[in-house]
């Protein structure tokens, strides 16, 4: 008999959150859905995080805490997916906070679909608003709305991330605000086969966009849950809001470039990753400053040049012009959004 009420495995890459993982796991604890295996991976934190992790622990018995040596937050989530007993993976950021029914809607949409995965909305804020969010979260949305059974995200991925276009969509009743998908692994829940040979890229960042297009790849459906279930605060000090080195404009390059050569093999017009490759490549020209920095954009240059080349006319024109569309609105996102206090 199929198990009703299967184990959920949350894994949480620790690093110096002591002001806010006190909020998030207090999220993840009191969730409606019980039946938890929380993985905290303490990744060499040099704050009061790692002996926070260990006092919470000897409250609950669902938690698990993993410490280890600073290797970065691939290798936090490697470690947890190792560690991980349940039957479905969730990921959370240790910043950021769960809607209470999060995990039991996440997974009512699995098991009624059949489905890969589960996703849903989610809402930044900023510092100013943690205990409102706090609040706001601790009561749980009233009600599941409508699912949408979604096919080849792959494709989805690739093609639909203009929001401007998204809102277009909606508005013509398409329900394109479903068909988006991003990098991140949060807000979503994965039947635990999806993650069997697929293991984040450690030492380098953008790990969870170098895997993206592995993970879509082999999913046959994903179900999209039209409600917020998760909040992302936005710190001026994270690391994708401040990093403007070479190295990591170099690595958001060679994630993409793996995305594109999958949608290659895939025959599928890879609009999203285009958008990813040229737009770090220009960052990478404008931070190289030393020989090495300089050497490594010529070669990430002649890389970029060859996949180029392997699109037809008619598509380069189309991620070209998605891609134009994308920049604008990153542009009005990084002003509203990432200086959210």
């Amino acid at each position: 008999m199929k198990n009703e009420y299967p184990l959920v495995s949350i894994i949480v890459p620790v690093y110096n959150a002591e002001l806010f993982l006190p909020y998030c796991l207090s999220s993840i604890l009191t969730q409606s859905y019980s039946n938890l295996e929380v993985i905290l991976v303490d990744d060499g934190s040099t704050d009061s995080s790692p002996s926070f992790c260990d006092k919470i622990a000897c409250t609950d018995n669902r938690i698990i805490v993993i410490h280890q040596k600073n290797r970065g937050i691939a290798s936090a989530q490697n470690t947890g997916l190792n560690t991980a007993h349940g039957d479905y993976i969730a990921f959370v950021d240790n910043d950021d906070i769960l809607d209470r029914r999060n995990i039991e809607l996440l997974l009512r949409a699995l098991l009624e679909t059949g489905a890969s995965m589960s996703k849903a909305r989610w809402q930044q804020f900023g510092l100013s608003q943690l205990e409102e969010i706090k609040e706001k979260a601790s009561i749980g949305v009233k009600a599941a709305a409508k699912y949408t059974i979604l096919k080849n995200p792959l494709y989805l991925y690739q093609t639909v991330f203009c929001k401007s276009l998204r809102v277009i969509g909606n508005t013509l009743n398409f329900a394109t605000e479903a068909k988006y998908f991003n990098e991140a692994n949060w807000c979503r829940l994965y039947k635990r086969e999806i993650w069997d040979k697929i293991r984040f890229p450690e030492g380098q960042y953008a790990q969870d966009t170098a895997i993206a297009s592995n993970l879509y790849e082999i999913m046959p459906t994903v179900v999209d849950i039209e409600t917020c279930l998760y909040y992302w605060l936005q710190r001026p000090d994270s690391v994708t809001h401040k990093m403007k080195s070479s190295s990591f404009y170099h690595d958001h390059v060679v994630a993409a470039r793996r995305n594109m050569e999958i949608c290659f093999n895939q025959r599928i017009t890879p609009a999203r990753s285009y958008y990813t490759l040229m737009g770090n490549l220009q960052h990478e020209k404008k931070a190289a400053k030393t020989d090495e920095e300089i050497q490594q954009y010529n070669r990430d240059e002649i890389i970029a040049q060859s996949l180029t080349s392997s699109l037809s006319p008619m598509n380069r024109l189309l991620c070209e012009t998605l891609r134009q569309i994308r920049y604008f609105e990153k542009t009005v996102y990084d002003h509203k959004i990432k200086n959210m206090r």
